[in-house]
């Protein structure tokens, strides 16, 4: 054990198996990201959005053998089974909720390497009859069989709170898709574009949605983005986000939020570029409490 990582069991993620022949293409023809040359040994961040570019999941994805694993939300997981099975039509394609078969953990830590495995970043190993998954520098997913659960624990540091991994999530900039925020942001408005999270392909072919999408990116017409604040009182994912310059139109919403051990909360909200001077950006109504802003690991593109 290490006592400078923690880990935590990821109990509001969930994880869906597509198998089948045409699997590949099938969620290559859905979602923002390549998924056709998605590497075996490779994980990538996508997005699957409505017909007018609105984002209605975030998945972190990787391949085990012929399948892929799809992580989001487990909020959301049910309505999106249901709705990829929509797609699959004559495809051989089977698409299964797995959750209650893997145990999903977060292992986050300067030295988390030391106990998963020195990998590159976005890319994934064999772990304990599962998959371990590098994001960072310093975080890992663990997706392995809940039967083994207990196994994986004794050889990991100490456990943490699920609230510690959704700050690790807010201080890396990485954004997710919960119920609460389900067709509320284009990818651009999250910062899925960017280099940093890796979420979009603009150089693959149609999904639902991507023409917005594409000529939002084109065109650069994003007039919001997502930012990194803190503030003193509890806002949840959804909750509007207000700055002076449009009054009493909200300008975006909190998109994750986690409390800050020493006090307070940090979140990513979606805000109006122009909104993003000191002391301006105001949670749940225009005289709300206002957030400091704070900065992201990378810059917005």
């Amino acid at each position: 054990m290490n006592p400078t990582n923690f880990y935590v069991l990821l109990s509001d993620q969930g994880l869906i198996r597509a198998s089948g022949e045409d699997t590949a293409q099938f969620l290559h023809n859905l979602l923002t990201n390549d998924i056709n040359h998605l590497a075996p040994e490779s994980a990538r961040h996508a997005a699957l959005c409505t017909a007018k570019g609105r984002m209605i999941a975030s998945f972190l994805i990787w391949r085990e053998g012929p399948d892929y694993l799809l992580q989001l939300s487990a909020d959301i997981l049910p309505g999106i089974i249901k709705k990829l099975s929509m797609y699959v039509l004559r495809s051989k394609v089977k698409l299964t909720d797995i959750s209650a078969e893997r145990t999903l953990i977060g292992v986050a830590g300067l030295q988390a390497a030391a106990e998963i495995g020195d990998l590159s970043p976005m890319s994934t190993t064999p772990f304990a009859g599962g998959t371990a998954v590098r994001l960072d520098h310093r975080r890992f997913i663990l997706a392995v069989p809940a039967a083994g659960t207990t196994a994986v624990q004794s050889r990991l540091s100490a456990q943490g709170e699920l609230a510690v991994w959704h700050l690790e999530e807010i201080r890396h900039g990485m954004p997710r898709i919960v119920a609460a925020t389900q067709e509320a942001f284009v990818p651009q408005m999250v910062n899925f574009a960017t280099a940093a999270v890796g979420g979009v392909s603009f150089q693959k072919g149609c999904y639902p949605g991507q023409e917005i999408v594409a000529r939002t990116h084109y065109l650069g017409k994003v007039k919001r983005h997502m930012v990194r604040v803190k503030h003193d009182a509890a806002f949840a994912p959804g909750t509007d986000v207000f700055t002076p310059e449009v009054g009493d139109q909200h300008c975006g919403a909190v998109v994750l939020t986690a409390p800050e051990p020493a006090g307070g909360f940090e979140s990513l909200v979606v805000v109006q570029f122009s909104g993003t001077e000191p002391g301006e950006v105001h949670l749940g109504a225009l005289a709300g409490p206002t957030a400091e802003i704070l900065t992201l690991p990378y810059a917005i593109e």
